[in-house]
């Protein structure tokens, strides 16, 4: 079908056309070209006046011999014809899907077509994924889609979740609506709970496994746990104590500072005695191949557990996680890190003791078969070395300034236009980048287990 001609300045990024038949923001259109194959376009505004209407295109490309998106280097001549794309050429040249069927995951469909977007897992479980959007914008659904799809493709997993959201993976999906919307996909509700284990502290929640660590530390986890800033002269009071100790934990750590003369011991004994009524070291920790297994996922269950306990939880769980996968104790896995604003805060906001261990599986996590999810309603406060080292982007409505200036800054190929529709976008349309090589906005299907992330 004719939506237009092209009319006015044309550039090899953009132009502009007159619109003839009915046309619709964010729709894909098709231009021949002189010099090229049949390029692929899409309308990004419509203006109105009195006498006609506007539509303001983006030039995405056309595939080249090597089967690539590649960019045109000569203007559309103008009086071009603007034909709105047929579905199939839309999907010759935006290809999601992976080699191997089994690889796909299925998020949704392009926005205002019945085109299916796939994540390819393999390339998405090798770098970092981060999902960015304001509260009650679909985040926790939009990643218990991810989730259903990976679990269905035993991907063994971890996931750190703060508020017990997660614990609904385990649910079949029972809402009239979405029953009926899977339907149509071919798809049907159903739950994993047969694939899933439960870890927290089973006195807030009684059906899951208490989530215990290893008690043997390292000077650096021991300083990096105690839950106060030390002053130098406790720091060497510390390493007075440990100077002797070959096999460091927290009894041990007291028995030595018992021993020393000298009045300061008294405040470092109460902050490590405060530690040690945490009840989250053992000498019989959660083993690691427990947590970490195939076609398994693990959630560590953290409501109602102190902020400062979770940040040590964190931290200690995922440097030991770390270091058994680069020995490879335990296969490669998927580390899923929700309010990661809270794990990994940017500097000059708040500190976290789970920074620095997070910063370093982002830069060199996917080296060792470990990927990692970011999460955060708030990616202002996320560090931005982590929010920069994800190479696949899932954003939703997003509305405060300055987070959607840390988007704009962290996330390649975001434009000005690209921008402006994060703040209108609908709830359950995500924006996502880093599939193909320009943003796409996708319509998130329907959860075929309980969403639990409505509000109460």
């Amino acid at each position: 079908m004719l939506l237009g001609k092209i009319i006015g300045k044309t550039s090899t990024q953009r132009f502009e056309f007159q619109v003839e038949n009915e046309t619709r923001k964010f729709e894909y259109c098709k231009v021949k070209h002189s010099a090229y194959p049949d390029v692929l376009c899409q309308i990004i505004e419509l203006e109105k006046t009195s006498h006609h209407v506007i539509a303001k295109c983006i030039i995405i490309g056309y595939k080249d011999d090597q089967g690539r998106i590649a960019q045109i280097r000569i203007p559309f001549d103008i009086d071009s014809e603007v034909i709105k794309a047929p579905e199939e050429f839309i999907k010759e040249i935006i290809t999601t899907e992976a080699k191997s069927r089994s690889l796909n995951a299925f998020l949704g469909h392009l926005d205002g077509s019945a085109i299916p977007v796939y994540l390819d897992l393999n390339k998405l479980l090798t770098k970092h994924i981060a999902v960015l959007a304001k509260s009650g914008s679909g985040k926790s659904y939009s990643v218990g889609v991810l989730l259903e799809e990976m679990i269905e493709r035993k991907v063994p997993m971890l996931i750190i979740d703060p508020h017990g959201e997660y614990s609904t993976l385990k649910e079949t999906n029972t809402n009239k609506q979405d029953v009926l919307r899977l339907e149509k996909m071919g798809l049907k509700p159903r739950n994993y709970a047969a694939r899933i284990e439960e870890y927290g502290d089973p006195q807030i929640k009684q059906d899951i496994k208490p989530i215990l660590l290893n008690e043997r530390l390292t000077t650096e986890e021991l300083i990096q746990i105690l839950p106060t800033k030390l002053s130098n002269a406790q720091m060497a009071l510390i390493y007075a104590a440990i100077k002797d100790i070959k096999d460091l934990n927290i009894d041990t750590l007291l028995q030595e500072l018992h021993k020393i003369d000298n009045h300061l011991k008294w405040n470092l004994i109460n902050v490590v005695e405060y530690l040690k009524s945490m009840n989250i070291f053992s000498t019989d920790p959660t083993p690691f191949n427990e947590l970490i297994q195939p076609g398994k996922c693990s959630i560590i269950n953290l409501k109602g557990i102190a902020p400062e306990v979770q940040e040590i939880i964190v931290y200690k769980l995922l440097k030991d996680l770390f270091q058994e996968r680069k020995k490879e104790k335990i296969p490669p896995f998927f580390a899923v890190i929700e309010e990661a604003h809270n794990f990994v805060p940017e500097k000059g906001f708040s500190e976290a003791k789970s920074a620095h261990v997070l910063k370093t599986i982002a830069s060199e996590g996917r080296k060792f078969g470990l990927g990692l999810c970011i999460i955060s309603q708030r990616p202002a406060i996320v560090q931005k070395t982590v929010l920069s080292q994800c190479t696949t982007q899932i954003i939703l409505k997003l509305t405060n300034p300055n987070d959607l200036k840390a988007v704009a800054t962290s996330v390649e190929g975001i434009t000005m236009e690209t921008e402006t529709e994060i703040k209108n976008l609908q709830i359950g349309t995500a924006l996502v980048t880093g599939v193909v090589d320009m943003p796409l906005f996708v319509n998130i299907r329907p959860r075929k287990t309980q969403h639990g992330g409505t509000a109460v």
